[in-house]
Protein backbone atom coordinates (compact mmCIF):
# COMPACT_ATOMS: atom_id res chain seq x y z
CA UNK A 1 0.00 0.00 0.00
CA UNK A 2 2.71 2.44 0.75
CA UNK A 3 4.85 2.27 -2.45
CA UNK A 4 2.16 3.54 -5.22
CA UNK A 5 1.65 6.15 -2.46
CA UNK A 6 5.13 6.60 -2.54
CA UNK A 7 4.64 6.84 -6.57
CA UNK A 8 2.22 8.92 -6.81
CA UNK A 9 3.66 11.54 -4.45
CA UNK A 10 6.73 11.57 -7.15
CA UNK A 11 4.36 11.95 -9.65
CA UNK A 12 3.19 15.30 -8.39
CA UNK A 13 6.43 16.78 -7.59
CA UNK A 14 7.18 18.00 -11.57
CA UNK A 15 3.75 19.84 -11.58
CA UNK A 16 4.33 21.57 -8.27
CA UNK A 17 7.60 22.79 -9.53
CA UNK A 18 6.01 24.26 -13.00
CA UNK A 19 3.63 26.06 -10.96
CA UNK A 20 6.53 27.45 -9.07
CA UNK A 21 8.52 28.69 -11.77
CA UNK A 22 5.31 30.40 -13.59
CA UNK A 23 4.58 32.20 -10.27
CA UNK A 24 7.93 33.46 -10.46
CA UNK A 25 8.10 34.07 -14.17
CA UNK A 26 6.64 37.34 -14.59
CA UNK A 27 8.97 38.56 -11.05
CA UNK A 28 11.63 36.81 -12.91
CA UNK A 29 11.29 38.97 -16.17
CA UNK A 30 10.42 41.88 -14.13
CA UNK A 31 13.99 41.64 -12.74
CA UNK A 32 15.67 40.79 -16.77
CA UNK A 33 14.13 43.77 -18.19
CA UNK A 34 14.58 46.43 -15.48
CA UNK A 35 17.32 45.49 -13.80
CA UNK A 36 19.54 42.84 -15.34
CA UNK A 37 19.13 44.06 -19.33
CA UNK A 38 19.82 47.36 -18.38
CA UNK A 39 22.87 46.87 -16.46
CA UNK A 40 24.36 44.62 -18.93
CA UNK A 41 23.82 47.65 -21.43
CA UNK A 42 25.38 50.28 -19.29
CA UNK A 43 28.77 47.85 -18.44
CA UNK A 44 28.85 47.03 -22.21
CA UNK A 45 29.03 51.24 -23.22
CA UNK A 46 31.63 51.18 -20.57
CA UNK A 47 33.31 49.30 -22.92
CA UNK A 48 32.82 51.32 -25.96
CA UNK A 49 35.17 53.61 -27.71
CA UNK A 50 34.05 57.46 -28.63
CA UNK A 51 35.03 60.86 -30.14
CA UNK A 52 32.99 64.41 -30.79
CA UNK A 53 30.68 62.59 -33.32
CA UNK A 54 29.54 59.03 -32.68
CA UNK A 55 30.00 56.28 -30.38
CA UNK A 56 32.33 53.34 -31.78
CA UNK A 57 31.38 50.32 -30.83
CA UNK A 58 34.90 48.41 -30.01
CA UNK A 59 35.97 47.50 -26.08
CA UNK A 60 38.43 49.14 -25.05
CA UNK A 61 39.59 49.81 -21.47
CA UNK A 62 40.05 53.47 -22.60
CA UNK A 63 37.41 55.09 -19.97
CA UNK A 64 38.79 53.02 -17.47
CA UNK A 65 41.96 54.31 -17.77
CA UNK A 66 41.57 57.96 -18.50
CA UNK A 67 38.86 58.02 -15.16
CA UNK A 68 42.28 56.72 -12.88
CA UNK A 69 44.44 58.81 -15.10
CA UNK A 70 47.20 60.22 -12.61
CA UNK A 71 45.79 58.49 -9.44
CA UNK A 72 49.10 56.43 -9.39
CA UNK A 73 50.73 59.71 -7.63
CA UNK A 74 49.59 63.18 -5.67
CA UNK A 75 49.54 66.30 -7.35
CA UNK A 76 51.67 68.89 -6.81
CA UNK A 77 49.36 70.53 -4.25
CA UNK A 78 49.43 67.11 -2.38
CA UNK A 79 46.37 66.28 -3.42
CA UNK A 80 44.85 63.02 -4.55
CA UNK A 81 43.47 63.40 -8.54
CA UNK A 82 39.77 63.94 -9.57
CA UNK A 83 38.61 60.95 -9.42
CA UNK A 84 39.96 59.80 -5.99
CA UNK A 85 38.85 63.41 -4.52
CA UNK A 86 35.41 63.31 -5.92
CA UNK A 87 35.09 59.39 -4.28
CA UNK A 88 35.94 60.79 -0.90
CA UNK A 89 33.70 63.51 -1.22
CA UNK A 90 30.90 61.60 -1.98
CA UNK A 91 31.94 58.89 0.61
CA UNK A 92 32.39 61.88 3.42
CA UNK A 93 28.27 63.16 2.73
CA UNK A 94 27.51 59.33 2.54
CA UNK A 95 29.23 58.78 5.81
CA UNK A 96 27.83 62.00 8.33
CA UNK A 97 24.23 61.38 6.10
CA UNK A 98 23.81 57.69 7.75
CA UNK A 99 25.19 58.30 10.68
CA UNK A 100 22.92 61.35 11.74
CA UNK A 101 19.56 59.65 9.62
CA UNK A 102 20.67 56.50 12.09
CA UNK A 103 20.41 58.50 14.90
CA UNK A 104 17.70 60.62 13.69
CA UNK A 105 15.76 57.48 12.42
CA UNK A 106 16.48 55.25 15.40
CA UNK A 107 14.97 58.34 18.49
CA UNK A 108 11.70 58.64 16.25
CA UNK A 109 11.19 54.77 15.72
CA UNK A 110 12.12 54.10 19.19
CA UNK A 111 9.49 56.76 20.53
CA UNK A 112 6.99 55.53 18.05
CA UNK A 113 7.42 51.67 18.91
CA UNK A 114 7.72 51.77 22.40
CA UNK A 115 6.06 55.36 24.20
CA UNK A 116 3.06 55.81 21.72
CA UNK A 117 0.78 53.27 23.45
CA UNK A 118 -2.22 53.02 21.28
CA UNK A 119 -2.07 51.69 17.49
CA UNK A 120 -4.33 54.57 16.27
CA UNK A 121 -1.70 57.25 17.47
CA UNK A 122 1.29 55.38 16.19
CA UNK A 123 -0.79 55.07 12.77
CA UNK A 124 -1.47 59.36 12.93
CA UNK A 125 2.27 60.20 14.07
CA UNK A 126 3.61 57.87 11.49
CA UNK A 127 1.54 59.43 8.75
CA UNK A 128 2.69 62.78 9.99
CA UNK A 129 6.51 62.01 9.36
CA UNK A 130 5.41 60.79 5.70
CA UNK A 131 4.09 64.37 4.80
CA UNK A 132 6.73 65.34 3.23
CA UNK A 133 7.10 63.24 0.97
CA UNK A 134 3.56 64.25 -0.32
CA UNK A 135 5.62 66.97 -2.11
CA UNK A 136 8.67 66.96 -4.79
CA UNK A 137 12.13 66.49 -3.49
CA UNK A 138 13.24 69.61 -4.78
CA UNK A 139 10.41 71.95 -3.54
CA UNK A 140 11.49 70.65 -0.41
CA UNK A 141 14.88 71.43 -0.88
CA UNK A 142 14.24 75.26 -2.22
CA UNK A 143 12.38 75.76 0.95
CA UNK A 144 15.85 75.46 2.73
CA UNK A 145 16.97 78.48 0.51
CA UNK A 146 15.20 81.49 2.05
CA UNK A 147 15.61 80.06 5.56
CA UNK A 148 19.45 79.59 5.08
CA UNK A 149 20.47 82.20 2.47
CA UNK A 150 22.33 85.42 3.17
CA UNK A 151 19.41 87.31 4.11
CA UNK A 152 16.91 84.60 5.02
CA UNK A 153 15.03 83.74 8.02
CA UNK A 154 18.08 82.16 10.24
CA UNK A 155 20.95 84.81 9.54
CA UNK A 156 17.87 87.41 10.19
CA UNK A 157 17.46 85.74 13.95
CA UNK A 158 21.28 85.27 14.62
CA UNK A 159 22.14 88.89 13.85
CA UNK A 160 18.80 90.26 16.04
CA UNK A 161 19.82 87.98 18.83
CA UNK A 162 23.17 89.31 18.82
CA UNK A 163 25.05 85.57 17.64
CA UNK A 164 26.41 87.14 14.61
CA UNK A 165 27.93 90.31 13.75
CA UNK A 166 27.04 89.36 9.59
CA UNK A 167 25.23 87.37 7.83
CA UNK A 168 26.70 83.70 8.13
CA UNK A 169 28.23 82.52 4.46
CA UNK A 170 28.62 78.37 5.25
CA UNK A 171 24.80 77.85 5.85
CA UNK A 172 24.20 77.66 2.18
CA UNK A 173 25.50 76.09 -0.62
CA UNK A 174 28.09 74.28 1.35
CA UNK A 175 28.58 71.08 2.88
CA UNK A 176 26.43 71.59 5.62
CA UNK A 177 23.56 72.43 3.24
CA UNK A 178 24.34 69.89 1.38
CA UNK A 179 23.81 67.27 4.70
CA UNK A 180 21.44 68.81 6.20
CA UNK A 181 18.99 68.31 3.04
CA UNK A 182 20.64 64.79 2.81
CA UNK A 183 18.88 64.31 6.39
CA UNK A 184 15.72 66.15 5.23
CA UNK A 185 15.29 64.01 2.56
CA UNK A 186 16.29 60.80 3.21
CA UNK A 187 15.55 60.10 7.35
CA UNK A 188 12.25 58.61 6.58
CA UNK A 189 13.89 55.28 4.56
CA UNK A 190 15.63 54.72 7.88
CA UNK A 191 12.73 55.50 9.97
CA UNK A 192 10.68 53.01 8.41
CA UNK A 193 12.42 49.48 8.84
CA UNK A 194 13.94 50.62 12.28
CA UNK A 195 10.36 50.98 13.06
CA UNK A 196 8.97 47.80 11.78
CA UNK A 197 12.02 45.90 13.28
CA UNK A 198 10.64 46.90 16.82
CA UNK A 199 7.52 46.60 16.03
CA UNK A 200 7.88 42.55 15.96
CA UNK A 201 10.49 42.88 19.37
CA UNK A 202 8.37 40.33 21.77
CA UNK A 203 7.46 42.84 24.65
CA UNK A 204 8.03 40.53 27.44
CA UNK A 205 11.58 40.82 26.64
CA UNK A 206 11.97 43.82 27.91
CA UNK A 207 9.79 43.17 30.83
CA UNK A 208 12.36 40.63 31.47
CA UNK A 209 15.09 42.50 30.83
CA UNK A 210 13.73 45.07 33.72
CA UNK A 211 12.95 42.33 36.29
CA UNK A 212 16.92 41.14 35.92
CA UNK A 213 17.30 44.58 36.80
CA UNK A 214 18.78 46.08 33.65
CA UNK A 215 18.60 49.88 33.59
CA UNK A 216 17.17 51.22 30.52
CA UNK A 217 20.16 52.06 28.68
CA UNK A 218 21.00 48.36 29.38
CA UNK A 219 18.12 47.39 27.84
CA UNK A 220 18.25 49.49 24.59
CA UNK A 221 21.85 48.47 24.51
CA UNK A 222 21.95 44.81 24.64
CA UNK A 223 17.88 43.85 23.68
CA UNK A 224 16.33 46.57 21.59
CA UNK A 225 19.01 47.71 19.02
CA UNK A 226 20.37 43.84 18.30
CA UNK A 227 16.89 42.84 17.94
CA UNK A 228 16.54 45.85 15.53
CA UNK A 229 19.59 45.27 13.48
CA UNK A 230 17.43 44.06 10.78
CA UNK A 231 15.70 47.54 10.32
CA UNK A 232 18.80 49.41 10.81
CA UNK A 233 20.74 47.15 7.55
CA UNK A 234 17.53 47.87 5.25
CA UNK A 235 18.05 51.98 6.44
CA UNK A 236 21.14 51.70 5.90
CA UNK A 237 21.28 50.57 2.46
CA UNK A 238 18.42 52.30 1.52
CA UNK A 239 20.20 55.72 2.64
CA UNK A 240 24.01 54.74 1.69
CA UNK A 241 22.73 53.66 -1.78
CA UNK A 242 20.63 56.79 -2.65
CA UNK A 243 23.30 59.43 -1.48
CA UNK A 244 25.87 57.83 -3.30
CA UNK A 245 24.40 58.35 -6.85
CA UNK A 246 22.21 61.09 -5.69
CA UNK A 247 23.47 64.57 -8.23
CA UNK A 248 20.48 66.81 -7.99
CA UNK A 249 20.50 67.25 -3.83
CA UNK A 250 24.67 68.02 -4.07
CA UNK A 251 23.83 70.62 -7.55
CA UNK A 252 21.07 72.61 -5.77
CA UNK A 253 22.44 72.77 -1.94
CA UNK A 254 25.29 73.13 -2.83
CA UNK A 255 25.30 75.63 -5.54
CA UNK A 256 26.89 73.47 -8.53
CA UNK A 257 30.02 74.42 -6.83
CA UNK A 258 30.68 70.65 -4.92
CA UNK A 259 31.52 67.40 -6.35
CA UNK A 260 29.87 63.99 -6.41
CA UNK A 261 30.42 61.08 -8.08
CA UNK A 262 26.38 61.46 -9.71
CA UNK A 263 27.54 65.24 -10.50
CA UNK A 264 30.00 63.49 -12.66
CA UNK A 265 28.20 61.15 -14.57
CA UNK A 266 25.56 63.65 -15.04
CA UNK A 267 27.45 66.14 -16.56
CA UNK A 268 29.21 63.69 -18.86
CA UNK A 269 26.13 62.67 -20.19
CA UNK A 270 24.86 66.14 -21.00
CA UNK A 271 27.72 66.44 -23.02
CA UNK A 272 27.20 62.84 -24.62
CA UNK A 273 30.21 61.49 -23.23
CA UNK A 274 28.56 58.13 -22.66
CA UNK A 275 31.19 55.43 -22.59
CA UNK A 276 32.60 57.86 -19.86
CA UNK A 277 29.63 57.96 -18.14
CA UNK A 278 29.12 54.38 -17.97
CA UNK A 279 32.77 53.70 -16.70
CA UNK A 280 31.76 55.91 -13.90
CA UNK A 281 28.36 54.52 -13.41
CA UNK A 282 30.08 50.79 -12.94
CA UNK A 283 33.05 51.92 -10.70
CA UNK A 284 30.27 53.78 -8.73
CA UNK A 285 28.44 50.48 -8.65
CA UNK A 286 30.59 48.45 -7.29
CA UNK A 287 31.65 50.52 -4.75
CA UNK A 288 28.15 50.77 -3.67
CA UNK A 289 28.22 46.44 -3.90
CA UNK A 290 31.17 46.62 -1.55
CA UNK A 291 29.83 48.73 1.13
CA UNK A 292 26.22 46.44 0.66
CA UNK A 293 28.82 43.61 1.26
CA UNK A 294 30.52 44.69 3.98
CA UNK A 295 27.18 45.49 5.70
CA UNK A 296 25.74 41.80 4.86
CA UNK A 297 28.63 40.60 6.31
CA UNK A 298 27.68 41.78 9.51
CA UNK A 299 24.12 40.71 10.02
CA UNK A 300 22.31 37.45 8.15
CA UNK A 301 19.52 39.64 6.33
CA UNK A 302 18.04 36.76 5.14
CA UNK A 303 18.33 34.67 8.47
CA UNK A 304 17.25 37.81 9.96
CA UNK A 305 13.43 38.37 8.04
Amino acid sequence: MSAPATSGHAATMPTHTVKAWWQAAPFALVFLLFFLIPLALIAMVSLWNFNEYELIPAVTLRNYFSIFEGCSHLTDNGDFCVTLSTYISTLKFCVLVWGITLLLGFSVAYFLAFHVRTPGMQTILFVLCTVPFWTSNVIRMISWVPLLGRNGLVNDVLMTLGFADKPVEWLLFSDFSVVLAFVHLYTMFMIVPIFNSMMRIDRSLLEAASDSGASGWQTLWNVIVPLSRTGILIGSIFVITIVMGDFVTIGVMGGQQIASVGKIIQVQTSYLQFPLAAANAVILLAVVLMIIWGLTRLVDIRKEL
